[in-house]
This record gives C-alpha cells, structure tokens and sequence, in this order.
C-alpha cells in the first residue's frame, strides 16, 4: 500500500492566499479551497479548522511579503524621506509587474469583509489602523531628528501616506504603468512635503 503524501502546509497556504487575492474571501468556499488544494473537506477542516482561521494564517503569510515591511525597522538614523520615497516608488513597480493587477490582498479584503463580517472585519481594521499608527510613528521619529518639522499635523499626514498606499493598490486595478503610478505617488508625498529627490 502506498503512503499517503505529506501535506505541505504551507504551499497550501500560499495557494490559498493567491486563491483569495484573486477571488475575494467570500468567493473562496471550503468546498473550492478543499477542490484546489486536492484534499478532502474533512481534511481541510482538520488542517485549518475554519475558513476565518485559514484566512488570518493567509493573512499572516501576506504581510510577511509586502513592500510595507520595511516600514517596521526605522531608527533614529533612518533617512525618513528617503525611507517613504523608496517604500513608494517599490510599492508602485510591484503593482504595475503583477500580470493579474490584483492590488494587495489587505485592502481588497477591506473592502469586501470590514462592516459585513463580524470576525475577519476587526482583524483588517485592526490591521489598517497599526499601518496607520506607524506611519506616524516613522513621521515623529523624523520630526524628533530635525528631518521634518512637526506642525501639528504629522496625525493628518500619517492618515494621507495610509490613504496613498490604499489608492496605490486599487489604482493599479485600473492603472497598470509603473510611471503613471509614480506619478500619482510622487506628487502626494511632494505635497506632504515627504519626497526625496
């Protein structure tokens, strides 16, 4: 008798994951992930126990591969503008090189889950706001180093980069150039008075 193969957790997680990227998390039943994933559904509830659990390990498995994780690891040194201009520019060259322009998995969820799903909509909020928090987190940072001046409004500004980086994502459904992106980025952040040359 042969053996069974060994369920590779996380290939199924990334299969998952692009799963629902591209479908949406309402579209992704258990009965289509179990068919993709070629297990049981019995099988896939003694792997992930729940759809919601599987999707907060997606989720996981997402944020550990976005552009935004360099946003984590800012020091007092750290070249703030420098840091924001990079972290856009290489925002706006990975949405334009994705051949299925499916913007980030995060905030498609948002919208798809926030206000409608008891569970998951929290978690994306939660998600969202810590975003949010550490943009300006980064901004106090600078204004501490004399890198940016702080009138008052680093909250305001903090808002505006999260509002950036959400637009960014849906525009490049729409908008596929890296340049037209740039574009869009570059004169936000001169706005905010963010941008490197």
């Amino acid at each position: 008798m042969g053996r069974t193969a060994k369920f590779d957790r996380e290939a199924a997680v990334e299969i998952c994951m692009n799963e629902i990227w591209r479908n949406g998390f309402e579209a992704c039943s258990v009965k289509a992930i179990s068919e993709k994933l070629g297990i049981t559904r019995s099988s896939f509830y003694n792997a992930f126990d729940s759809r919601e659990a599987l999707f907060l390990e997606v989720l996981a498995h997402y944020f550990a591969q976005t552009p935004d994780r360099v946003l984590g690891d800012v020091g007092p040194q750290t070249n703030v503008r420098r840091l924001l201009t990079d972290f856009y520019k290489d925002v706006c060259r990975t949405r334009a090189a994705d051949p299925d322009a499916r913007g980030c998995l995060a905030v498609n969820c948002v919208s798809e889950l926030v206000g409608v799903d008891e569970a998951l909509g929290p978690v994306l909020k939660d998600a969202i706001r810590f975003s949010i928090d550490r943009l300006e987190s980064i901004l106090k940072t600078a204004a501490a180093n004399g890198q940016i001046e702080d009138n008052g409004d680093l909250s305001a500004k903090a808002l505006a980069l999260q509002n950036l980086m959400i637009g960014l994502n849906v525009l490049s459904k729409v908008v596929h150039t890296e340049n037209e992106m740039l574009a869009v980025a570059e004169q936000t952040l001169r706005g905010l008075g963010l941008y490197s040359e």
